[in-house]
């Protein structure tokens, strides 16, 4: 009982003053989260709500009934069968391609000191100076004349090859936080190049890895340019080429878009539940050094 008593104390003292400049913080940020939370409630809440509520309602006002048939509507329309998977295929292998090159290139830039490395590490940094939309033309020819539009194959590669610069740069930037004496210790035990990187330095990685899964998900997932540009095959498309295809000059389907614009986004939600330990961890290892 003294003891909890003591603890409830220590507690007490240890607690910060609540001043004006707390308050302040703290009603901005409410402020904040209000209008970040705003659009996603009135997306999800047009999403159940038929055409006639879509004009005669108020956006935040709550639907009669939960409408699913926009759900519905939104499958059949887009041919989420395929669009989804084709969307989650181009994310997932180009995701995966980037994390393993991204991250045994920073490694041998890291650690080799030579010349060599240290143009390629600028290489790279010069690749993230140029916005990839400003390249949309090169991009077409050269996929074009490599017979790569129009194919899953030639859309993972224009992913990869227009966020390797990034990746690269980001997973560098942690290689710091990686002990030199493990890996010198796994090579006299024996370890070669590889094991020493997926055994040792890969483990230790984890945050970096999160962020750079999430950010290059997010890039590519929510994509429509490079996508557009590069397939026009209807069994190609991805979700948000189709999304678009719900607007038009002569009429919209808004609660449809709506409700295909909730589905596309859970894929994501989920990812980023999932690590967001590791992304937050990620975002703040090396910030503070010494």
């Amino acid at each position: 009982m003294f003891g909890k008593k003591k603890k409830k104390e220590e507690d007490m003292a240890n607690m910060r003053p609540y001043t004006k400049g707390t308050f302040t913080i703290q009603a901005i940020m409410t402020v904040a989260a209000i209008f970040f939370i705003a659009p996603i409630f009135i997306i999800l809440n047009y999403s159940f709500k038929g055409k006639r509520e879509l004009y005669l309602s108020s956006p935040l006002s709550l639907p009669e009934s939960l409408n699913f048939e926009n759900y519905v509507k939104a499958y059949k329309k887009l041919d989420l069968g395929t669009t989804f998977v084709n969307t989650l295929l181009y994310t997932a292998v180009s995701v995966l391609i980037l994390a393993v090159l991204c991250g045994t290139t920073a490694w041998a830039i890291a650690r080799c000191k030579r010349k060599f490395f240290k143009f390629c590490y600028i290489y790279f940094i010069v690749g993230i100076l140029i916005p990839y939309q400003a390249l949309f033309l090169p991009i077409y020819m050269i996929g074009y004349r490599m017979n790569m539009t129009n194919t899953r194959f030639g859309i993972i590669f224009m992913y990869v090859a227009t966020g390797i610069s990034f990746g690269v740069f980001l997973m560098n930037s942690f290689m710091s936080t990686v002990p030199l004496e493990l890996e010198e210790s796994a090579r006299i035990d024996g370890c070669s190049v590889l094991k020493t990187y997926f055994k040792v330095v890969l483990p230790l990685l984890k945050p970096a890895m999160a962020t750079l899964v999430i950010m290059q998900s997010f890039q590519i997932w929510n994509d429509y340019l490079l996508a557009s540009l590069y397939v026009s095959k209807k069994q190609l498309k991805t979700l948000t080429v189709a999304i678009h295809s719900l607007f038009s000059a002569q009429s919209s389907d808004y609660t449809t878009a709506m409700a295909a614009i909730v589905i596309s986004v859970l894929p994501i939600a989920i990812l980023f539940l999932c690590l967001q330990k590791y992304f937050i961890k990620g975002m703040t290892v090396g910030a503070v050094k010494g």
